[in-house]
């Protein structure tokens, strides 16, 4: 791949904008072919939308990861992950100023989101953990990362295994009607190599995007860490903001939540294939306050989300839901700390 930080500032805008109109497009159209295939194969919204729609809007974060662990910056690496933790939970915040007259967090039928956001939380105090304690590296990998992907297997099979014993009493689905189901695919073999091709695409314009973001903030003498926060880790999670838009417009807020939690899910498992490409220590011993209070940050947003679904207050507050406006608040706020820790 080609060194943008060498590059003219306005050639990587210029990048960095025709990537994020490419993942933008890619990540709408994904919506409906995961949407068809929850129908298809009867694997409902939430697991869908943690597995499918979760795994393919990692894939910018898994380039990054994985490029930034072999080039010896693990730092940012691991900063892009828990930056973006904590921002993509922000991203339900603008599906819920889609909805207006109700909260998103009312319109959740099942449980399921739940159960994903609180193991998203676990692994994130996993991360927490493994930094405060220190890691010990075994077969060139550390403990805490071990113990992170593999908790993180466990806690996918557990959510796949739950939707079979949820209990609350479900709402019945809408029905979408001819204009909405336009651009869905007919079939599952059909719907599947779609899928699989808006991947690749997403994959591709995704880490052009991190790549030209981290360029640009490089260049303007920002520091590594905040960088990885901030320009790269809004610049990653763009496939989500595409994704939980279009969830939204579908009324598949299950799917909406399940995309975000299950994203996260996957890009604190991360942490395990950015120490097997790292050369030196355990990546957990080299990082400080900064990645601790990031992961820190995205506890809290979640669990805030987490207290908005139990409490289900359907009357929004400025077209926000309280917990919406509380997560907003916080994360700004620790964008802040962030900053003054970078």
């Amino acid at each position: 791949m080609p060194d943008f930080s060498g590059w003219s500032p306005w050639i990587n805008a210029g990048i960095f904008l025709a990537a994020a109109a490419v993942v933008w497009w890619a990540g709408t159209r994904l919506t409906r072919y995961a949407d068809a295939i929850s129908e298809m194969t009867g694997l409902g919204q939430a697991v869908v939308g943690m597995l499918l729609l979760g795994g393919i809007t990692s894939l910018p974060e898994i380039a990054v990861s994985v490029s930034a662990g072999l080039t010896g910056s693990a730092d940012l690496a691991v900063s892009n992950i828990l930056g973006g933790v904590a921002l993509q939970v922000v991203i339900i915040a603008i599906g819920d100023a889609l909805l207006r007259d109700r909260t998103i967090s009312s319109q959740v039928p099942r449980p399921t989101v739940l159960l994903q956001a609180i193991f998203s939380c676990l692994l994130l105090a996993t991360v927490i953990a493994g930094i405060l304690i220190g890691d010990v590296a075994v077969l060139g990998v550390g403990l805490w990362s071990t113990a992170i992907v593999l908790g993180g297997i466990a806690m996918f099979w557990l959510v796949s295994r739950y939707r079979k014993n949820e209990t609350w009493k479900a709402d019945p689905q809408p029905h979408l009607d001819q204009g909405e189901q336009e651009g869905k695919p007919d079939g599952l073999r059909r719907a599947m190599l779609l899928t699989c091709g808006m991947g690749g695409v997403i994959l591709v314009a995704g880490y052009l995007l991190a790549k030209t973001g981290e360029a640009i903030a490089n260049q303007t003498g920002l520091g590594e860490g905040f960088v990885g926060a901030t320009l790269v880790g809004a610049g990653t999670s763009l496939p989500e903001i595409s994704t939980v838009i279009a969830a939204v417009r579908l009324r598949r807020y299950t799917m909406a939540f399940a995309d975000i939690f299950g994203t996260n899910m996957f890009d604190v498992m991360l942490v395990f294939l950015i120490d097997a490409v790292y050369s030196g220590p355990p990546v957990l011993n080299g990082q400080d306050s900064f990645a601790a209070v990031g992961a820190l940050l995205g506890i809290v947003v979640t669990l805030l989300y987490v207290a908005g679904l139990v409490e289900r207050r359907d009357k929004p507050r400025l077209r926000l839901g309280l917990d919406s406006w509380a997560v907003i608040a916080v994360y700004l706020g620790g964008v802040v700390a962030l900053y003054f820790l970078s």
